[in-house]
């Protein structure tokens, strides 16, 4: 076994640190949701059941996120969405380019409502015991941005600035060497939330409805998200819009909303 700063190799096999991180992520976020399935009286099974839908429609989800809105760095190398329209094979070659958080929300949401609705589930109530799952599971994914040198912010002289080899510079910032850690301040928000979660569903079990658990998380982290954005410099841009700031404006906002309404509007008998 040869390691490297790109992963380690296994034979002629090389396993980048990034995917390694991703599926150390994620079967850490789905021993936590089992755990908390355990805990509420669920089927740990279910979990499990749920693990190939999540994975393989969230995985459509990103991947389109990111065709439909390259970001600088992916238009750059010409990555562009008309790219991969004249280019389909490259769709399917998930190590060309990259995915998008907001897709792996829509598609995962889609997977689970299926999954809720064909098994006689209650949405809302798998949804709570997924959440804090998921953002540990983004914290720990986050990570590979490191080895990649990849989502980092605007220029920094900060002590936890973080230095980038030239070849991972975006045009125009050729010469500067030190920017802002992004991926590293999302990890550590990823893994505030998920303790924030977990006390949240143990201090107020008694009042929380399902569902209230997993807006939680989407209203937190769409809420920094959208700041993070200011410092991003690998922006995703639709006729000069940030997109991911207008997603998780939206979604901030629906989250917000949806907690609202649902606790201040008495429920129909």
């Amino acid at each position: 076994m040869n390691l490297t700063q790109e992963g380690y190799f296994l034979g002629p096999l090389l396993f980048r640190w990034g995917g390694l991180l991703i599926i150390f992520g994620v079967a850490a976020g789905l021993l936590l949701a089992a755990h908390e399935a355990k805990k509420n009286n669920y089927d740990v099974g279910i979990i499990s059941d749920l693990f190939l839908p999540l994975i393989i429609w969230g995985t459509i989800g990103a991947r389109l996120w990111h065709i439909l809105t390259p970001p600088l760095s992916s238009a750059q190398l010409g990555l562009t969405t008309q790219y991969y329209l004249s280019h389909p094979v490259d769709i399917l070659s998930l190590w060309i380019g990259g995915f998008g958080i907001a897709g792996a929300w829509i598609g995962g949401i889609v997977a689970l409502y299926f999954f809720a609705r064909a098994n006689e589930n209650n949405f809302w109530e798998l949804a709570d015991l997924l959440a804090p799952g998921l953002a540990l599971a983004q914290a720990i994914g986050r990570m590979g941005n490191y080895f990649n040198q990849e989502l980092y912010g605007l220029p920094a002289n900060l002590p936890w600035k973080i230095f980038i080899e030239p070849a991972y510079r975006l045009v125009g910032f050729e010469t500067v060497e030190t920017y802002h850690p992004l991926f590293a301040y999302e990890v550590m928000l990823n893994f505030a939330t998920m303790v924030f979660l977990l006390w949240f569903a143990r201090r107020f079990v008694n009042n929380l409805k399902a569902g209230d658990l997993f807006l939680a998380y989407i209203g937190l982290y769409s809420f920094f998200r959208l700041f993070l954005e200011f410092l991003r410099l690998d922006v995703a841009f639709i006729n000069g819009i940030n997109i991911n700031q207008v997603f998780f404006s939206l979604t901030l906002f629906c989250a917000g909303i949806g907690s609202f309404l649902r606790h201040r509007i008495p429920q129909k008998l």
